[in-house]
């Protein structure tokens, strides 16, 4: 796992009278024709205004849901053009889709200021084909190629692979920069004590993660139904809760790997447990070894959220993915909750990523007390992985000062 390379900054090219291609990530939820959260679009707010400021037009490209390769009006960009022109404070025109010769028109009409919106990129079978024919037909519409995409890095989709190979110079927008720097600080040389979080609903979903942070961290606390399979692993009854028998030989390994290297390895000491993941008013608290035949566990317990909470106070780096419990099902959401305080409250470089873990930090006013929240809790745990970013590999390397 090594911290992943620089690359060439949006700062570092020539804007003025250019029109800029800028991958954005707008796949925002709609309500009733409306956006009924413009965390997305804020977030790229920095890159587009400094592109308008700088004398360019824009090109701004995004997907939307998952149609299958052709237009489905549910997933229409409309919504959003109408949310980013009030963000913007300017017009902003949204094409009949991303490739026909009326949209090459109105790309090529683009005055400096102004600001085209491409319909969804996903509209298109090409896109995740990573078809080059679908690409060079997008690199036709711009002078310059920019990704400000990050949750979509992990994709080798058209838009993000094959088209900014086209380009001379394809650049890092803003957001993309600022999370290639925050999980460059935590795989590169991170203070110490280093202590990661994982929670989440299996094993073998973060096992390469796993893998790839026990050579790295000082401590690494487990939370979520995939610490079932480590009290599976010690012999312990888990009751109807989500298991991984078969990696029960898997989690035995992991343990002996900490202790060898000498990584402190916490698992919940007592859960939440009920009658299923949906019983919200059966909840009820036991020791790691007290499951009876029909529980299920939902979320870790007082007393694990406490150890979480002493454990995390110490650090000076921490990276947080994954939920304790059942998130989406309140009062089951109390150990994600107590585990965003904490690192909230911690003195220590932060970062934290995945759909969960974010909403629990958003909900509770707590994004200004974390050093990074992360836009792309997949491309985040690919990355620490090990796993090369298609996205990432095809923009320019950083210029060298």
């Amino acid at each position: 796992m090594a911290a992943p390379a620089p690359r060439l900054s949006i700062r570092d090219l020539e804007l003025a009278g250019r029109r800029v291609f800028v991958r954005t990530d707008f796949n925002c939820p709609i309500e009733d024709g409306r956006v009924a959260d413009d965390t997305r679009i804020r977030g790229a707010l920095p890159t587009l205004q400094l592109v308008l400021e700088s004398g360019g037009s824009l090109v701004v490209a995004s997907h939307l849901g998952r149609p299958k390769g052709e237009p489905e009006p549910r997933f229409s960009l409309r919504p959003v053009a109408d949310r980013l022109a009030e963000l913007l404070g300017r017009p902003v025109v949204l094409a009949p889709d991303c490739s026909s010769g009326e949209t090459a028109a109105l790309a090529a009409g683009l005055k400096p200021g102004e600001v085209l919106l491409l319909e969804n990129l996903r509209f298109h079978a090409g896109e995740k084909k990573d078809d080059e024919a679908f690409a060079r037909s997008l690199a036709a519409l711009a002078d310059e190629y920019v990704n400000d995409a990050f949750g979509t890095c992990h994709r080798a989709h058209a838009s993000v692979h094959a088209l900014p190979r086209l380009f001379e110079r394809p650049a890092a927008g803003l957001l993309v920069e600022r999370e290639i720097e925050a999980l460059g600080r935590v795989l590169g040389e991170p203070e110490r004590p280093f202590a990661a979080v994982l929670g989440g609903a299996k094993v073998s979903d973060k096992l390469p993660v796993i893998e790839s942070l026990l050579p790295r961290v000082d401590l690494l606390l487990i939370g979520g139904a995939m610490a079932h399979s480590f009290l599976l692993a010690d012999g312990q009854a888990t009751g109807t809760s989500l298991v991984e028998p078969e990696l029960v030989d898997t989690v035995k390994r992991l343990r002996a790997d900490a202790e060898s290297r000498g990584v402190r390895l916490l698992v919940p000491v007592d859960y939440v447990v009920a009658a299923s993941k949906d019983d919200a008013e059966g909840g009820r608290t036991v020791a790691a070894d007290g499951f009876g035949e029909a529980d299920c566990g939902v979320d870790v317990g007082p007393a694990t959220r406490a150890a979480y909470a002493d454990a995390l106070a110490s650090c000076k780096t921490i990276l947080w993915n994954g939920p304790m419990g059942v998130f989406e099902t309140p009062p089951f959401d109390a150990g994600t909750r107590a585990v965003a305080g904490a690192v909230a409250a911690a003195e220590a470089f932060s970062v934290v990523g995945g759909g969960d873990s974010v909403a629990a930090i958003n909900e509770m006013g707590l994004a200004d007390r974390v050093s990074h929240v992360s836009t792309g809790g997949g491309a985040m745990l690919e990355l620490i992985a090990g796993v090369e970013l298609p996205g990432l590999a095809a923009l320019a390397p950083a210029r060298e000062a």
